[in-house]
Parts: C-alpha cells; sequence; structure tokens
C-alpha cells in the first residue's frame, strides 16, 4: 500500500504528452517536439573537453559533500561578476541537478506542517518537494494580464505563522516572465520567511537583465545549475547557494542521500562557469530568434500572449478562444496533427485553457509544428 504522503504526488503531465509521442514515434510518426523544455544545443565543446581531461586524470573519486572547492569558488565568482553578490564557497552545495538542490532545501527549513508560497500556474514539480519534506502548499492565484506576477497583497493575506518560505521563479517556467528588480525588492521585504529563488533559466534572457533575489537578501535558498544555460540537461549538475548557517545542515543531507556529485563532471561545471560565454551568447541569440517568430505566430493564428515572455525558452498562450480543456486540447493535437504541446492544466488550476510552447528546437521544427496547428485550428 502506497504511503499517504507519496499518494499526494501530483502527475508531471509533460512527461505523459512525450509518452505519447514516443508511442507515435514507435509507428512512424513524425512528431514535432514543443512540450519539451530541453535545449536542442549540443553541450559547448569546451565543456566536453574538460570532462574528458578530468577523466583521464582519473578524476573518479568522491569529492567534498558540498562539492569541488574549485566549483564552488567558480560559482562565488560567477555571482560576483554577473550580481555583485559576494558569496563564500561554504554557501554552496553542488548536487545532481536543480532537482535534488530544491528537495534539500526544502528538507533543510521546513517541519512537518508548516507551508511554502507558490504561485498558480507554476513548474509541477515545486509542490511534490514540499510534500516530500512534510510541508504543505500554501497557492496564490495569479492572473495572466499581469504576467502571472504574484501581487504583494495576496502574499500578506496568506502568511500565517507556519508559512516558512516563499517559492518564486525567475525567468518563469512556465510563462517566460523575467520578475522585475522592483518585483523582487518587494517579494525580498517578506523577511520573515525564506525566499526559495529558482534561478535555473538565469542567462536566458532577451529585453531586461535578470536579477538574483540575493541582490535584495541574504535569507534566500537560490537554485540554480548548468542544464538550461550550458546545454547540459543529461549532465545532471546543478547547485544549491543557502544562509551560512545552513552548511553544516546541507552538508550533512547530502552526505547521506547522495553522498557527492560525480567528480569529472563538476570539472566540467567550472569549464562552462569559466570559458563557455561565447558558445552561451551564441545559442542565446538562436533561441531569440525562434521567441520572437513563435510569439509573432501565435497571436496571428489568435492565441493571446497577455505579456511577452522575454526569459527561458517558453511562450504560455491563452487558448481559450479554442478550448476550455487544456489537456484534451494537448492530447487532440498530438493525435491529429503529430506536435507535442504541455497543457496549462499541468502547471495548476489558473493555466486552464492554456498550452505553453517550447522554443528549445529549430526554427524550422518551430514553423512546421505551427503550421500544423494552425491547419488543426481551421480545421475543428
Amino acid at each position: 500500500m502506497l504511503s499517504q504522503r507519496a499518494n499526494e504526488f501530483t502527475s508531471f503531465i509533460v512527461m505523459d504528452v512525450m509518452a505519447k509521442a514516443e508511442e507515435l514515434e514507435r509507428k512512424g510518426e513524425h512528431v514535432i517536439h514543443l512540450e519539451v523544455g530541453e535545449p536542442d544545443f549540443m553541450t559547448p565543446k569546451v565543456i566536453e573537453e574538460a570532462a574528458q581531461e578530468a577523466l583521464k586524470k582519473q578524476k573518479i573519486k568522491y569529492t567534498h559533500a558540498l562539492g569541488l572547492l574549485e566549483l564552488r569558488e567558480a560559482i562565488c565568482e560567477y555571482y560576483y561578476n554577473e550580481y555583485h553578490v559576494s558569496l563564500s564557497p561554504d554557501q554552496i552545495l553542488v548536487t545532481t541537478g536543480t532537482s535534488p538542490a530544491l528537495l534539500f532545501a526544502m528538507l533543510a527549513i521546513i517541519n512537518p506542517g508548516e507551508d511554502v508560497i507558490v504561485s498558480n500556474p507554476r513548474y509541477p514539480c515545486y509542490q511534490n518537494f514540499i510534500i516530500a519534506a512534510g510541508g504543505l502548499v500554501n497557492e496564490i492565484v495569479t492572473y495572466p494580464e499581469e504576467g502571472f506576477q504574484y501581487r504583494p497583497d495576496d502574499i500578506k493575506k496568506k502568511i500565517t505563522p507556519k508559512t516558512k518560505a516563499i517559492m518564486i521563479n525567475s525567468p518563469c517556467n512556465p510563462t517566460g516572465i523575467v520578475m522585475s528588480k522592483d518585483a523582487l525588492q518587494t517579494i525580498a521585504q517578506f523577511d520573515k520567511q525564506f525566499i526559495i529563488s529558482d534561478e535555473i533559466y538565469h542567462g536566458l534572457v532577451y529585453k531586461e537583465r535578470a536579477h538574483s533575489i540575493l541582490e535584495f537578501t541574504d535569507k534566500a535558498f537560490v537554485i540554480n545549475g548548468f542544464s538550461k544555460l550550458y546545454a547540459m540537461t543529461g549532465w545532471r549538475l546543478g547547485y544549491c547557494i543557502f544562509p551560512k548557517e545552513f552548511s553544516k545542515v546541507m552538508q550533512r543531507i547530502h552526505q547521506n542521500f547522495m553522498i557527492s556529485v560525480n567528480n569529472f563532471i563538476q570539472w566540467a561545471g567550472i569549464a562552462a562557469l569559466k570559458y563557455a560565454k561565447q558558445d552561451v551568447e551564441t545559442m542565446r541569440q538562436t533561441y531569440n530568434t525562434r521567441r520572437q517568430y513563435m510569439i509573432e505566430r501565435l497571436q496571428a493564428m489568435g492565441f493571446i500572449i497577455h505579456v511577452e515572455p522575454t526569459g527561458a525558452f517558453y511562450v504560455f498562450a491563452d487558448a481559450r478562444a479554442f478550448c476550455s480543456d487544456s489537456y484534451k486540447e494537448a492530447f487532440n493535437i498530438i493525435e491529429k496533427v503529430k506536435v507535442g504541446v504541455t497543457p496549462g492544466i499541468d502547471f495548476g488550476s489558473a493555466g486552464q485553457g492554456f498550452l505553453r510552447f517550447s522554443y528549445a528546437t529549430s526554427l524550422e521544427n518551430i514553423e512546421e509544428g505551427l503550421n500544423r496547428i494552425e491547419k488543426y485550428l481551421k480545421d475543428k
């Protein structure tokens, strides 16, 4: 029999869409993937070569539980150069991707029955990390005309004596919205709670600069990594930045659950931070070209984009002119025209009627996928 906690975990619907796509592909169908939030670029050569060199040098032993000192120092240097934030290496835990980083942050701060404020819509896995740590989800509905951003008054109303943290994500999945400096300063004023800031899409911004929550408060846990910016999803390399007083407990948690991250992959991370800047800029410019094309096409087809997405690689489009059930619509689209899209309901009830489109694929694929969807809508 399942535990009550495990039974509360929600599905990650985009994975169901991907499973359907794979089923169709096994039958010989040509599926266009606009549902997947995974860079289509190869990992930059300089990163690959660093990993190969580390393997040649037999960098295959356990490392410190917090991660290689050299990598943690490189992360400190990166945050200083990008955000003028001073960190020490003992404030950083290197993890196998950002998901463990988020889980360990929750384990470090949540007592049973305490809650974390999250937005609706949001990245679907947040609530499951909270539940896994014994916490409760304290949900705030946000609104499309405001870019699905928190209203400070709504946060005030939701805070209780058991509210332990406020979860933010900028640039945001699924909306692609980048939080302004003013918005982050407002969130930082809730200083009786921790701020948990998912910054995995930092660097993938196309207009205004992304700010880190660490510019405005030191009472924050920052989740970041290499998967999106450096096209390193399968390498599984992330990190958590935390207040200094959590250094020992984060080390203990990681010692017990993971021991340490693969040694040679951490050397690849150092190379990414130090030497892959031009590769990242090339990818960023390419994403921006795709972003502009996708927005223009979707709007011409009748989708509503309430606030322009200027970060990550997603467009969260209002499809309520065409459908009321985004789950059903997403599976109709993949069945009928073989294009994968993510239903908005995957991100919470406030996403119902929306579809998320990813431009982490070639412009040719985007054009073909949108052509198929356009025909689908005309034939409805």
